[in-house]
């Protein structure tokens, strides 16, 4: 049975590896070389603490509020486009204090599951990926902050997830590498990390190694269909025969859902990283500074990565490095020791995240056609729900009952 698999993330890794594994006959095609992308420059959190989703009261205030400052970690660019005006009237819809209570459960059990599964995969000869269980720290450091990271502590406290309030004091006993000055953290031990940029060359080349073909440099452009099947994936180069197609193309998977009659309202949400080789800096675990929206990862023993900012803008809309000093000078307020410049531009990571309207992915078969499996819309947790969504993408393929309840995440709940 053929298998084409749009989109070469780690979300189409994760597919390729649980379907090549079930036996079935691989195809990765992807629009680029297969060297960047969206999974490579991100945090690398693997964190069942994030069952929040971006959809939450209060967000679009707080965005407008944004709106003016040049460094602000969150920035829609005002737009006539429709499918942007269509994302966004949904988004506002979904951000509600209701719908955040109906996503924690199934947020929490995908990546639940996918942590599970990347313990598996740490285990596996040939994948190597730095995978680091320290858990992670999210810093807060205002009085509004700390009563949200209590209320966070007792949300998580009610899904399971084991969360703890920890003052300055212990803080630094934790993190003894450097000065921080933040009022305390919360603590989520069942937190880990990994290397993205690893674990995307790692699979890559198991992947090949067990047979599965990639096509990179590829554009799909459409489909052959008949009747209630798709029969194959037309791209610049040809026509690629297929049994099943699986849709995993992160933010490019809103065009081409579009072409097979399906409507998934999303958006680029651009974010940068600046990651240091050998740093002069070392932080012990994973850590997000909660008012700046600043994620710092330690990655591969040697090094450390900064990154955040949510920007929502055009594909194709040039970088702004003043996002990124925003970044680097809201490190330095809590990490006073951290003087890091403003990099050359060409040391500047960006990609954009698949961000649904109401911040769950999209993950399925189709109604219209059953052989196509959906999978995108993971917004900022790619890679944090790339193992789990991979094993559903496997299950939906092969018509196996899934390892959860994927109701959450219909692919045409906007349709």
């Amino acid at each position: 049975m053929e298998v084409i698999i749009i989109g070469g993330g780690i979300i189409g890794l994760s597919s390729a590896f649980y379907l090549q594994q079930a036996g079935y006959t691989v195809t990765v095609i992807d629009r680029t070389d297969l060297s960047d992308g969206c999974s490579y420059g991100n945090a690398g959190y693997i964190c069942p603490s994030h069952f929040v989703p971006l959809a939450t009261p209060g967000i679009v205030r707080q965005g407008l509020k944004w709106m003016l400052n040049p460094k602000s970690p969150f920035y829609i660019k005002p737009s006539l486009s429709s499918s942007m005006i269509s994302w966004g009237l949904q988004f506002m819809k979904s951000a509600t204090k209701e719908h955040v209570e109906r996503s924690a459960v199934p947020l929490r059990d995908i990546a639940l599951l996918s942590k599970q599964l990347y313990e598996e995969w740490a285990q596996v000869p040939g994948l190597d990926f730095s995978y680091d269980p320290q858990g992670m720290l999210e810093l807060y450091n205002t009085p509004e902050n700390e009563h949200h990271a209590a209320d966070t502590v007792r949300d998580a406290a009610a899904l399971g997830i084991k969360a703890s309030l920890i003052d300055k004091a212990t803080l630094q006993q934790m993190e003894p590498d450097t000065e921080i000055r933040a009022l305390g953290a919360v603590y989520f031990p069942g937190d880990a990390q990994l290397y993205p940029n690893q674990l995307m060359r790692s699979l890559q080349l198991y992947l090949k190694r067990n047979g599965v073909l990639f096509r990179g440099k590829e554009e799909v452009t459409g489909f052959v269909t008949e009747g209630n099947k798709v029969k194959g994936v037309k791209t610049l180069g040809g026509v690629y025969a297929a049994d099943h197609v699986v849709v995993a193309a992160g933010v490019w998977s809103r065009e081409l859902a579009r072409e097979l009659q399906l409507r998934i309202p999303m958006v680029g949400g651009r974010g940068y990283s600046v990651t240091l080789e050998n740093a002069p800096y070392k932080v012990r675990r994973s850590v997000i500074l909660s008012e700046a929206r600043v994620a710092i990862s330690p990655m591969n023993g040697n090094k450390i990565r900064f990154g955040g900012t949510m920007e929502i803008t055009g594909l194709n809309a040039p970088p702004r490095m003043q996002r990124v000093q925003g970044i680097l000078e809201s490190v330095k307020r809590y990490f006073p020791a951290y003087d890091v410049p403003l990099p050359p531009a060409d040391q500047v990571w960006y990609g954009y995240r698949p961000c649904s309207a109401d911040g769950l992915p999209h993950i399925g078969n189709m109604e219209r056609y059953p052989n196509v499996t959906v999978a995108t819309g993971h917004s900022m947790l790619g890679i944090s729900l790339g193992a789990a969504t991979g094993k559903l993408v496997g299950e939906l393929v092969a018509g196996t009952p899934t390892s959860m309840n994927i109701s959450p995440f219909k692919v045409e709940r906007f349709s």
